[in-house]
């Protein structure tokens, strides 16, 4: 035991793995909102991308007041600047929607199939900390506590990947910050367990969760929600990240 109180740190240099390719969703990255069996808003959230539901069908969108198109391919919600889809929507929407769930799939895989760099770092609690770019594994829950934030700090090509084994939790009013150049677009979340951003947290990413996510009052995500069950959202602003 020590006697007196010690702070650790260490430096990692600019990245764990320089050469780190990002994981493709393919097509289901033409969505900032994809999930397998519903998705639920209370109004107004603010989203801007469009969403979609298989297999589950529209009647699992819930809170967005759904105008249908003439067509039938796709809805309108006054809550989203693009389009909604359903698989029991007209063709082609059922087959475009079954071949972006398997990328969704694909990707989680992918994600979760990347060599770590670095394991267990802050036993799960990674509030306060400035993360290089790189694979971080924990093999259970990852934390960001309150009155925290968590820096990504690099440039405009390098990638983090996240794997999660348990649940991924931010705090209410706690952020993920991008610095140096780092895009959203690069920043991946792939998580066992449910995903929760509570009440004004601030999320950056592409998350790639085997269950479902839930944003509570006011949160936010610079980013995509891919989620393998459902996806509640409360008063949330979620925009898709830049290309």
């Amino acid at each position: 035991l020590l006697a007196e109180p010690f702070t650790w740190s260490f430096t990692t240099g600019d990245a764990l793995s320089p050469t780190l390719l990002p994981v493709d969703t393919a097509s289901a990255g033409n969505y900032v909102i994809l999930a397998k069996t519903a998705i639920s808003t209370v109004p107004a959230s603010v989203i801007t991308g469009d969403i979609a539901v298989s297999p589950a069908a529209a009647t699992f969108i819930t809170g967005f007041s759904l105008a249908a198109d003439p067509t039938n391919v796709f809805s309108t919600s006054p809550q989203v600047t693009g389009q909604v889809f359903a698989a029991n929507f007209a063709v082609p929407t059922p087959d475009t929607l079954t071949t972006a769930v398997s990328d969704m799939e694909l990707a989680y895989t992918d994600a979760a199939g990347r060599a770590p760099d670095l394991i267990e770092l802050g036993a799960g609690n990674i509030g306060n900390l400035t993360l290089v770019p790189g694979v971080y594994n924990w093999s259970s829950g990852l934390d960001v506590p309150a009155t925290t934030a968590v820096t990504l700090n690099g440039g405009a090509t390098d990638v983090w990947i996240f794997q999660v084994a348990g649940n991924f939790t931010m705090a209410s009013g706690t952020a993920i910050v991008l610095s140096g150049g780092a895009l959203a677009k690069n920043v991946f979340w792939q998580v066992a367990g449910a995903v929760e951003v509570r009440t004004t947290a601030h999320l950056e990413g592409i998350v790639l969760t085997q269950t479902g996510v839930t944003m509570q009052t006011g949160s936010s995500i610079n980013g995509r929600l891919l989620a393998q069950t459902a996806v509640s959202l409360d008063t949330t602003t979620v925009v898709q990240p830049a290309p």
